[in-house]
């Protein structure tokens, strides 16, 4: 939607503030963030109230800046509804740096437990915890000093973020500068019992080796050139031969002859036929690394085949919600940013009980600026159910 196209943010256009409703007792714990510093009483401007504007931000396509979200905040029904004055965009500055965005994670999580599996399907029960982990970058502007990238021309900020495969939805994120360990910060999040597929830039032995001592789970690449020193060589079942595995076995000591290095937890190596072929000619094989030896192996290459939820889900938050314009330069005011969008995303995701797509957020934005009627989204997001 073109912005000539959109009229001007008018008070009659908006509606669908009680869709935010749904926050309102989560939103409210964070009331008396950074109150202590203000002995006089003077705040006008609070933690709960800041949320709700940024998730205006999303969720009307009028308002596309700092400055929209400011104006948005002159509008009669805005502060009847939210509970707050008129807010100058130097309140709009200042809330970006001293509220606690970690605060908003205790949200993030709980809103992600109460989305529901996409598909009800027996065969997926085993993989009903499974997480794909990865990180994406944000391009920032050059004064943001604390997102050095590459070199002094580029800065980036990171979003790590653990994805529910079944659910479709993210259930933790982190924001650190570009130059940050996707590693650390999984290994930092590692959860008891935790289930996490990744791609090749979490592989490393050593680093597996820590993955299972914290008593987590995971799938992940080997390196294409990994010597197997065979413990047990798996049968392989009909079902795993249809998805490609060519061998299925566990190993206890990795590395040639000469170096060899002994591993204090079992792991599993499959080898999967991916059917391309590689310029020489030959067959293209996907090394996979696991140390759930219970798992079926079709079942760990489905894992694998999950990882790609993540991808989609980074597509929809950059691309189609617009969360790849900051609206702060600092660390503390981005990570916001970000961590509201996220909810915004979460919130798509349990009104509609699906993912999260641009026609559903274009009826919701169409909605929220009055241009669809309630009863329009009702059979929208009916629809959506009916063809589930």
């Amino acid at each position: 939607m073109a912005g000539s196209c959109l009229q001007p943010l008018q008070g009659c256009n908006l509606q669908g503030f009680k869709y935010l409703e749904f926050l309102r007792p989560l939103l409210s714990q964070l009331h008396d963030n950074a109150t202590q510093r203000d002995r006089a009483g003077n705040r006008r401007l609070f933690f709960d109230q800041y949320a709700c504007l940024l998730l205006l931000y999303f969720f009307n396509p009028v308002i596309k800046s700092l400055r929209g979200v400011q104006r948005a905040s002159e509008l009669e029904k805005t502060q009847s509804m939210l509970g707050c004055p008129r807010v100058s965009r130097g309140s709009l500055s200042e809330a970006s740096s001293i509220f606690d965005p970690a605060l908003l994670q205790a949200i993030i999580g709980e809103l992600a437990h109460r989305a529901k599996p996409l598909a009800e399907r027996r065969e997926l029960e085993a993989l009903r915890d499974l997480e794909a982990v990865d990180g994406s970058l944000f391009v920032a502007l050059p004064k943001m000093a604390w997102a050095l990238w590459k070199d002094d021309r580029h800065r980036a900020a990171k979003m790590h973020v653990h994805f529910h495969v079944l659910k479709a939805v993210p259930t933790s994120v982190t924001i650190t500068a570009a130059n940050d360990s996707e590693r650390d910060q999984l290994q930092a999040t590692l959860k008891p019992g935790g289930f996490y597929v990744f791609d090749r830039g979490f592989r490393g032995w050593a680093y597996f080796q820590r993955i299972v001592a914290a008593k987590a789970s995971f799938v992940g690449r080997a390196q294409n050139n990994t010597v197997i020193h065979p413990v047990e060589e798996r049968p392989l079942t009909a079902e795993a031969r249809a998805a490609g595995i060519v061998r299925d076995v566990e190993i206890e000591e990795i590395g040639n002859q000469r170096h060899p290095m002994a591993l204090k937890y079992p792991l599993r190596i499959l080898v999967i036929d991916t059917g391309k072929r590689l310029f020489n000619g030959k067959p293209e094989f996907l090394i996979l690394c696991t140390n759930r030896l219970d798992l079926p192996a079709e079942l760990v290459a489905l894992a694998y085949k999950f990882r790609w939820t993540i991808e989609l889900f980074f597509r929809w938050f950059k691309c189609i919600l617009a969360c790849r314009h900051l609206l702060s330069t600092s660390l503390n005011g981005v990570t916001l940013q970000i961590y509201l969008g996220v909810i915004a995303s979460l919130l798509i995701s349990l009104w509609c009980g699906k993912k999260p797509t641009r026609a559903t957020l274009e009826m919701l934005q169409f909605y929220f600026i009055g241009w669809a009627t309630e009863e329009e989204l009702r059979d929208h997001i009916a629809r959506l159910k009916d063809n589930a």
